[in-house]
């Protein structure tokens, strides 16, 4: 399997280029699509029945469904990855540019770099002999950079792979630090959340008076101010990147402006802020959850306030399965004369599909490309990890193939 990937090192790289010269920036529903029409013909070569779902109903291109069946009662595989980018036809990063053993590019990384990869270690196994004994599912999403909505119809077919699976293994890229390849066994959520804060409006000289009170503006500080000293816990973080308050205050469609009027002598009647909350497990969602309520919950006087959640990605907790992943596949790097690689820490990765997995089997996060400046222009990837990363999961696929199910 070593040998086939580092035959076919240029032949893969080719692929990259192609498939990162074809735009596919969430919103781009052609270019998502052109990208799936590429990957198709490779699954398709290697015994897979590819299936395409339209997500019209979403807003977005769709998703690629892979299936290749193996032996009965051996473990189910599924295979995470994404067609789609942050870069959109309007970004002025659009093309491939390699020097060497490097390429900038957009998505090269994040996720073309990723899927790439994935081919490579399943042509390896083809080779080998042991994919045709292997159960396998891929899904390639095609809005992981921006899910569309409603997030149920978005997910329902990763949701259901994932719970026909015995582990999922996540194609997106290697973390490396201080020159060591690092293993991803946990990933936080994302969680989106509105405030909106009413106020009497009067006049500015009855702020805090009886009867007035302290004003919507007031009230969203003190919520604020409130989530800083009283939310803080280990592997949280919350953030406030949208704010403004006044006479009148109107959030736009896309949720990304705020329009507001107002005078220095008018008590606000209105606040709104919106932010994120990122948590390590579903229990550490819910508590924040609650504690958040029950603060926006307690008014100042005068004033009312609600707090709006948005369903985000799901956290990936660092479950005993996914360690036994990590130790399964150190046992290949020590077979393979490669380091050992600790567990990254899940603050230095953001959200992503396999959170949606991730309550019902084991996984692994990481095995696509290596790469840094991911999500901005300059997006460069280490396309010498490709050799090391398809090698590793052709043969970490190999070996969980060779196992019984436990499903």
């Amino acid at each position: 399997m070593a040998a086939h990937v580092d035959a076919g090192y240029e032949q893969s790289i080719a692929l990259l280029q192609k498939l990162v010269d074809q735009n596919s920036g969430s919103m781009n529903i052609e270019g998502v699509t052109a990208v799936s029409r590429m990957m198709t013909p490779q699954l398709e070569a290697l015994g897979f029945k590819v299936t395409w779902k339209p997500m019209a109903a979403t807003k977005r291109a769709g998703h690629i469904i892979a299936v290749h069946k193996g032996k009965a009662g051996a473990k189910k595989l599924l295979l995470i990855g994404h067609l789609d980018t942050v870069f959109e036809k309007d970004s002025p990063f659009q093309t491939f540019e390699r020097t060497g053993d490097t390429a900038i590019g957009p998505g090269v990384g994040d996720n073309k770099g990723g899927m790439v990869v994935m081919l490579a270690a399943l042509q390896a196994m083809q080779t080998a002999g042991t994919l045709k004994n292997a159960n396998i599912e891929i899904v390639l999403t095609g809005d992981e950079e921006d899910a569309g909505d409603p997030i149920d119809i978005a997910r329902a077919d990763l949701i259901a792979a994932g719970k026909r699976a015995d582990a999922a293994l996540d194609f997106e890229g290697l973390a490396v630090r201080g020159g060591q390849d690092m293993g991803s066994i946990a990933r936080r959520s994302s969680n989106n959340w509105t405030v909106t804060t009413t106020g009497k409006a009067g006049h500015s000289s009855r702020i805090f008076s009886e009867g007035v009170g302290d004003g919507a503006i007031y009230e969203l500080a003190r919520i604020i101010s409130t989530f800083r000293k009283e939310l803080p816990e280990p592997n949280l973080t919350f953030n406030v990147g949208l704010i403004g308050g006044g006479q009148s205050a109107e959030v736009d469609k896309d949720g990304v402006r705020i329009a507001v009027t107002g005078k220095t002598n008018i008590i606000a009647g209105t606040a709104v802020a919106k932010g994120d909350f990122r948590t390590l497990s579903p229990e550490q969602t819910t508590r924040v959850r609650d504690k958040m309520t029950a603060i926006v919950a307690t008014h100042a006087p005068g004033t009312t306030a609600t707090i709006v959640f948005e369903q985000g990605y799901p956290p990936m907790a660092p479950t005993p399965g996914n360690v036994a992943l990590l130790k399964q596949l150190n046992g290949i790097n020590a077979d393979l004369g490669l380091p050992e690689m600790p567990a990254l820490n899940p603050l230095e990765r953001g959200a992503g599909d396999i959170g949606f997995v991730a309550a019902d089997t084991d996984g692994l996060v990481g095995l696509g490309i290596a790469s840094t400046g991911d999500h901005a222009p300059g997006e460069t990837a280490d396309l010498s990890s490709i050799k090391r990363q398809a090698t590793r999961a052709a043969i970490l696929m190999s070996r969980l193939s060779a196992e019984k199910s436990g499903r």
